[in-house]
């Protein structure tokens, strides 16, 4: 696919069914970041639009949660067939907005998984009796919450859609979807194919937008619940805005991922393994990433060069040529604050700095490309070690046993994943039930299925996305108790 195939979005909001091209929240730019050159000016939401999605969402709420059980899935799944239809389509769009490598399709969208398994749930919301005694009845009705706000990144915005409005429109809730102002051209198409497969207008608005916009949207007195991926910063405004109306919040947050490396692993796909996933997955700029390689001290050396060669040895560039194994970072912002924490890094002797931590130059100079970027013997009390960069910078570290592993791993305020590569089941249990995160990898990269739950621990969040958990999320359980009369005589 060329970027010639691909036709950007007319950059209006929706809401109630229509495409609202003038706003109060203004304009913005969409640049990408491969060239640096404009794709397009998008509309962002302003109050206003927020007050009118929010008010057509709960309009619509009513008529949605009293759809048949059939018609609902049905609507999910001919929304899961779009988006594997449009799937080519939609990868296209994320790599000139975000300039994550475009890669042949095989029509298994992860978004559409989400949808089907969901699909899969509608019919199946049950309640459950209670045993309160032969004088009464007690039962309990699964209710949705009415408006769902969900707000998404920029960096996977139709999976992380997916993820949330799936199981909220599932559960009978109706949905304001705000993407991000960075990233919004995607997530526009995926409102234009919700709308195709049949989703009634109200139920689905979509409002890119800034932080007033996502002020507005979760302090909104009529939004029944809030679910989130970002930044801890961003979420900690959120939960305060939130806290006016009680409002509950889904927080999907942060990462400092940690990949343990014991000696008897199969250090070829261990080291490709982090490598790969942890740098040149969207060029670092993803929460649950293992941007921290802990290595067994028998091997760190033989680990520590190949990290330095692999790193060396990807293909940045261009995401629409199919050699590019890495693109760019999201944009300028992103590219000089990258760069500044390798600076740091350096100069506080964090860490010895063993390939990369420069921009790229040449064919790639207007584009914000940073160079995969490795430092050996990392400090794991530094910044370095301790805060998400969100960019291709990995830090390797040196451990001694299981406990000094454990302690290294677990020593950070971040909990979303762990990974684990050792050829000994037991250790690798043990590891598990040990490392303090809420989605654990052992010799590999899990595929996020999406009947399996993801989330983290401290401060990578709450709550549970996929799977049996993600549909709870946004259902609540109403109990009715019923006093019967007893028979006369």
């Amino acid at each position: 696919m060329q970027t010639t195939d691909v036709t950007v979005p007319s950059g209006a909001l929706l809401i109630n069914g229509d495409w609202v091209a003038d706003s109060s929240g203004g304009r913005i730019d969409q640049v990408n970041p491969s060239t640096g050159l404009r794709l397009g000016t998008f509309a962002l939401a302003g109050a206003g639009e927020v007050e009118a999605a929010v008010g057509a969402a709960r309009q619509a709420a009513d008529e949605w949660r009293r759809w048949a059980p059939a018609d609902r899935r049905d609507v999910l799944l001919a929304i899961a067939r779009l988006l594997q239809d449009h799937d080519a389509e939609l990868g296209a769009l994320r790599s000139l907005e975000t300039g994550a490598p475009f890669k042949r399709r095989r029509g298994r969208s992860l978004a559409a998984e989400y949808f089907i398994y969901y699909a899969g749930w509608v019919d199946k919301l049950e309640g459950r009796t209670i045993p309160v005694g032969p004088d009464a009845l007690d039962y309990t009705i699964a209710e949705p919450y009415g408006v769902v706000a969900v707000i998404i990144p920029w960096n996977g915005p139709v999976v992380s859609a997916g993820m949330k409005v799936a199981p909220a429109l599932a559960a009978g809730n109706t949905v304001v979807l705000k993407p991000s102002e960075l990233g919004p051209m995607a997530t526009l198409r995926f409102g234009e194919l919700c709308q195709e497969a049949g989703l009634p207008p109200g139920v689905l608005n979509v409002l890119p937008g800034g932080p007033a916009a996502g002020d507005a949207l979760v302090s909104h007195p009529d939004v029944g619940k809030v679910s989130f991926t970002g930044g801890i910063r961003t979420a900690q405004k959120i939960l305060a805005a939130a806290a006016g109306n009680v409002t509950p919040v889904l927080l999907e947050l942060g990462g400092k991922s940690a990949a343990v490396i014991f000696a008897d692993a199969d250090l070829d796909g261990a080291v490709e393994t982090g490598v790969m996933t942890g740098v040149a997955n969207m060029a670092g700029q993803a929460c649950v990433l293992p941007t921290r390689m802990l290595v067994e001290d028998s091997v760190y050396d033989e680990v520590e060069a190949r990290a330095a060669a692999i790193a060396a040895s990807i293909t940045v560039g261009d995401p629409f040529d199919p050699a590019s194994q890495m693109g760019p970072v999201i944009n300028e912002s992103a590219l000089e604050r990258i760069l500044a924490v390798v600076d740091r890094a350096s100069s506080e002797g964090a860490g010895t700095l063993l390939a990369g931590g420069s921009r790229l130059g040449g064919s790639l100079s207007d584009g914000y490309f940073v160079a995969p970027t490795v430092f050996g013997s990392v400090d794991n009390s530094s910044s370095l070690a301790q805060d998400e960069i969100f960019g291709p910078v990995l830090s390797l570290i040196r451990f001694r046993s299981d406990e000094e592993a454990v302690e290294l791993a677990n020593g950070t305020r971040y909990g979303l994943g762990a990974f684990v590569f050792t050829r000994d089941l037991s250790r690798a249990h043990r590891m598990a039930a040990r490392l303090e995160a809420g989605w654990i990898g052992v010799n590999g990269f899990p595929p996020m299925p999406a009947n399996a739950p993801f989330g983290g621990v401290k401060r990578s969040g709450s709550g549970r996305e996929g799977g049996a958990a993600g549909l709870e999320e946004f259902l609540r359980p109403k109990n009715v108790y019923v006093r019967l009369e007893r028979p006369s005589g």
